[in-house]
This record gives structure tokens, sequence and C-alpha cells, in this order.
């Protein structure tokens, strides 16, 4: 059993977190689904970098160059290693909803390329008589550019659904069929906590030659994630739930699929050579990191993945598990209360959204803001899965390793008293 995590400790390490918000009411942060905090292990080495080795990568001969270089590199190294995966495995983006339009754009940058008559690998070219297969949670950084893509191309978009306890519904697998040219999930969902079987989405995905996408940005953070291991062809997360800074992104691709992927942004530093009428482009990872990179967020995002191996992922996981557990229990005995999504600490993670009776979540937000605890409220960009549960919105508390049980105490209290506000409870 991994050991047991020193809250009060890893709260010291971010400096956020000891202030008052609201009138002077102690902030209780719940909203890490959307973004976490971020240690001073991260704002550090991004000073640090700023102050000491600002410069642009790859092209430069003097030393501030090679070392903004091997900073920048050292960070892809770092994150690789963090989620089981080779340097060369590792797109870095600008966050991971553009990661997951690299993957749609390389389907209709071939599909377009073919019917121009360039040469591309046939399992990017989309037409009427194929599809693309998502699910019923998507967030929509994972359905809406699938819908482009089906709306350049004529393919046709299926899903599979969720039943009503929040999981998906594995009858519906044959959706995936010989038509299918991908299959893009989400492995755990940002707005019902999910946790889905995406070794078996993909392995079903892989018996008809389609490839597999996973939207990782939910569990990266807050399990152990070997990435190769999921099975799929391309995973997308982002930097800034795992601690890191915005404005940074990761894609992690099958070399193969990587290397027989059109490039999505074009222009400098992902060439191999130019002439007025042509060009070639560079190997991968750098043939999808076009202009200058983000390195500093890199450098920020390997401090980030550092001080989570420090912690243990296998302890971040189980602290996550026993909160998530005791949230549900109490939220569970209040009346009036209803999860969306599973209601059992089983296949699930730390995202808990959840209605109120005879109270609008916005309005349930705002009584718990009032007392300084931080949640998210609306559709949570699934909007698709809100339809799905006839609700037209959610509250929606998400913890991470500076939370304990008297976060999730301070939440309920709060809950209580917007019933009692209401006149509800």
């Amino acid at each position: 059993m991994a050991p047991a995590l020193d809250v009060q400790r890893v709260r010291k390490d971010f400096p956020i977190l000891a202030r008052t918000v609201r009138g002077d009411k102690p902030l209780v942060y719940l909203d890490s689904a959307a973004t976490s905090q971020k240690p001073v292990a991260v704002l550090d080495a991004e000073r640090e970098f700023y102050e000491t080795s600002n410069a642009a990568v790859h092209r430069g001969a003097h030393q501030l160059a090679e070392e903004a270089t091997d900073a920048y590199e050292g960070a892809r190294a770092a994150i690789a290693r963090f989620v089981g995966a080779s340097p060369s495995d590792i797109v870095f983006t600008k966050n991971a909803t553009e990661g997951l339009n690299l993957a749609a754009y390389a389907f209709s940058n071939a599909t377009a390329k073919a019917q121009h008559g360039s040469r591309v690998d046939p399992r990017f070219i989309l037409g009427p008589q194929d599809s693309v297969v998502v699910t019923e949670m998507e967030h929509h950084a994972n359905l809406i550019p699938w819908q482009e893509l089906c709306a350049k191309t004529g393919a046709q978009l299926r899903w599979i659904g969720v039943t009503d306890e929040g999981y998906l519904n594995l009858d519906e697998l044959d959706v995936i069929d010989e038509t299918t040219k991908v299959v893009s999930v989400v492995h755990q969902s940002n707005i019902l906590g999910t946790i889905n079987p995406v070794d078996l989405l993909m392995a079903r995905a892989h018996e008809f030659g389609a490839v597999g996408v996973v939207d990782a940005c939910q569990s990266i953070p807050h399990m152990p994630v070997d990435v190769p291991a999921l099975g799929a062809d391309l995973v997308t997360w982002s930097g800034h739930k795992m601690l890191g800074p915005t404005g940074i992104g990761l894609v992690w691709g099958n070399q193969e699929v990587l290397e027989a992927m059109p490039p999505f942004l074009t222009g400098g530093s992902m060439i191999e050579t130019v002439y007025m009428d042509h060009s070639t482009f560079a190997p991968p990872p750098q043939r999808f990191e076009a202009g200058v990179p983000m390195v500093a967020q890199a450098v920020g995002l390997g401090a980030a993945v550092r001080y989570l191996e420090d912690v243990g992922m296998d302890t971040v996981a189980q602290h996550e598990h026993d909160i998530t557990g005791y949230a549900l229990d109490r939220l569970e005995q209040l009346p009036g209360v209803r999860i969306i999504g599973p209601a059992s600490n089983v296949s699930r993670g730390s995202a808990i959204s959840f209605v109120v009776d005879g109270i609008h979540p916005h309005d349930v937000g705002q009584i718990l803001d009032d007392r300084g605890v931080a949640v998210r409220v609306g559709h949570h960009c699934a909007w698709p899965t809100c339809r799905r549960f006839n609700v037209p919105a959610t509250t929606r508390l998400s913890t991470y390793i500076y939370n304990d049980n008297s976060d999730i105490d301070a939440a309920v209290e709060g809950i209580v008293a917007a019933q009692e506000f209401f006149g509800v409870a």
C-alpha cells in the first residue's frame, strides 16, 4: 500500500493556498479538474530559466541557446520518463485541445492532399464511407474537432453511449466496425469522473485498422499511467492540470504513426528542406512543433513531473481514491443531492459532479464561493453529457494532492447552507 500523503506539508509548497478570498475567508480550492495550482518548485524553475538561460532553442550557436535547448529537451526527457515513453515520441503543443486538433487535422490534411494527387498514408484518408467514433462523455475538445473532420470529409460521426450509472455502455462497441478510421475516447471523464477501459476500446479500434486516440487530461495527473500500455496510437494531455504552467500540452504518439502523419502547423523549426515551390518536413517530434516553442513552460512542466515523482504517483492515486470515497459518502448523505456519474468509488476519479434539488448549480456555486470554497459550475465543456442526464448544468468539486477531508467538509457545509438559504433543506 502506498504511504499516506502529508497534505499539510504539501500545502506549504503552494503559496496561493495560503491566501484568503471573499472577506478574508480561507481559500478552499476544489477546482483542480479545471486547472491545478502550482508549487514553488515550478514557479522557481520558470523564473530561473528566464533569469539565466532565456534564448531561442535548437538553432543558436551561443551558450544561452545551448543552455535553453538543453533545458527544453531535458524537460521532454523528464516528461517522457514520467509516462513510460521515449522522448522522441513526445510532442509539445500549447494545450491538449491543440493536441487533439493536431490529430484531427492529420486526417483532413491527408484527405485534402490525396484529392490533389499527393501520396499519403491511406489510414488518414476519410470519405463518406468512413466513420469516426467517440463517446457520449467527451469533453468538447475531443468532440468538436472530430465533428469538424466529419463535416469536411463526409465521414459519419458515431458514439458509444453512457449508462444511467455513468459508465460507458460496452454493449454498443459494435459502432466500431470495418468503416471506422478513428476511435477517440476520454480516459477519465472530466464531468462524470468515470475511468474508461481504454485498452479494450483501443484493441477494438485496431481490430479494424482504425487509429486510436486517448484524451488523458484527467488521468495522467492523478494516477500512474504508462502511456504506451494504454494501447493507443496517440495520447494527449495538458500541463496545467498536473501542477505545471498553462500554455503547454502534450501528444504522445506511436513513432510509426507520427512518421505517417502530415503536420498540423507549418513554418519554421518543423522543416527539413525548403524550396520556393515545395518543402520537406523534419521527423517527429519536431515536425509538429512549428515556430518558437514554449520553452519556459516546458521547463516548468519538467519541474512539475519531478515534484509528482517525489510525491509518488501511487501515493497520489491512493490519496485521490480515499478522498473521493469520503466525498461520495458525504454527498450521498445529503437529502436532495444527486451525483451525476458513478456513485461508487469503483473505476472513477476525483471529479464529482452533482445537482441539488430546487437550486440551480450556478447558485450552489455562488453560495460556496461566498464561503471561500472554489468549485466549478456549468456544463464543463461536456454539454452532450449534461443532456444525456437531463440536467442543464452541474456543480463539480475536484480534488488533488493539496486537499483533505476538511475541504470536503467545507463544501458539504456550503451545500447545506445553500439548501437552507433557498428553503429546500
